[in-house]
């Protein structure tokens, strides 16, 4: 059986796929169909285009009800859902905090108080108005900025998935920055999946779990990823929509679920409202590893860190 791996970069992020097969030149078409189809994601989700449809709502559904693709309705009507389930903890409309907090194109800086209030007055999924029948979003004040941050790389792996499927493959693994990955079947000698680590946060060169993904995904939320440190404080990306700081309290969060789209719009909410508020509220089909910020469990001569799955 033949192995091909290619990668390509796209909606900010690197895609890459292994494969398996016995067709050589149809294994390569299947790769290349599969890296058009994030290409055209780029083109529609994109908040850095601003020709993507994504930008045009963004700069206009304020004004007056935008009409969208169905493709692109369909996904927020999902991002809307996901916001409601989660309490808020999602939410599409992160976009201004991202920006005040220096996370959009950057690194990150600690903003003044009464920035972070303006920002907090344009955030919010119910700000979000999506009529069925005419196929429109429109938003309810001015300002408003949808972000796909949350959902982009797990919507196009899913997507890749689709197209590698549609044209043949059987064995897979597609994995959008290495955060949102899914696994379609199982590599020869390997019944179990697709092995897949999970990293010590505190130490990256140590292993703290290993999963097989067999027609799943994991997804990866991460303080670790982005962050900055400002007055002996470390403020990370991943951001609590509701009170406009970022989440504290989890370091990372990994979450292993059918559909791609899925762990990674769920990896930020478990991560923002904490490890009991997931316990209560993870589906029966999603497992869930949770990295706990407790130093108070961490002593300079022990390995163990505050992780486990969640039971």
């Amino acid at each position: 059986m033949l192995r091909l791996e290619k990668s390509a970069d796209a909606m900010g992020s690197t895609y890459s796929i292994a494969l398996y097969g016995s067709d050589r030149v149809q294994m390569e078409a299947a790769a290349d169909a599969a890296f058009d189809e994030v290409r055209q994601l780029d083109d529609l989700l994109s908040n850095y285009k601003p020709e993507s449809e994504w930008s045009q709502v963004n700069q206009g559904a304020a004004a007056k009800p935008m009409k969208v693709s169905p493709e692109l309705f369909r996904l927020l009507g999902d991002c809307l859902r996901y916001s409601r389930e989660s309490e808020g903890a999602f939410d599409i409309t992160v976009g201004p905090l991202m920006r005040v907090w220096g996370f959009y194109k950057g690194t990150g800086h600690l903003p003044h108080k009464p920035e972070v209030l303006a920002a907090l007055a344009k955030v919010g999924y119910r700000h979000v108005h999506l009529d069925e029948a005419a196929q429109t979003v429109s938003f309810d004040r001015a300002g408003v900025d949808l972000d796909p941050g949350g959902i982009g790389k797990g919507y196009a792996v899913d997507r890749m998935v689709e197209v590698l499927k549609r044209n043949g493959v059987k064995i897979a693994f597609v994995a959008g920055s290495g955060s949102s990955i899914y696994g379609m079947g199982a590599p020869p000698e390997e019944p179990r999946g697709w092995a897949v680590k999970i990293k010590d946060p505190w130490e990256q060169r140590r292993t703290l779990a290993e999963v097989w993904l067999k027609d799943a995904s994991m997804s990866t939320s991460g303080s670790y990823e982005k962050f900055f440190r400002a007055e002996g404080k470390i403020y990370a990306h991943i951001m609590d929509p509701r009170t406009g700081y970022p989440a504290q309290g989890s370091v990372s969060v990994s979450v292993i679920a059918p559909r791609t789209i899925d762990s990674e719009a769920w990896a930020k909410p478990y991560f923002v409202n904490g490890r009991q508020w997931a316990v209560k509220h993870r589906p029966k089909d999603f497992q869930v590893f949770f990295c706990e910020d407790r130093p108070q469990d961490r002593q300079k001569d022990r390995m163990d860190k505050p992780c486990a799955w969640l039971q």
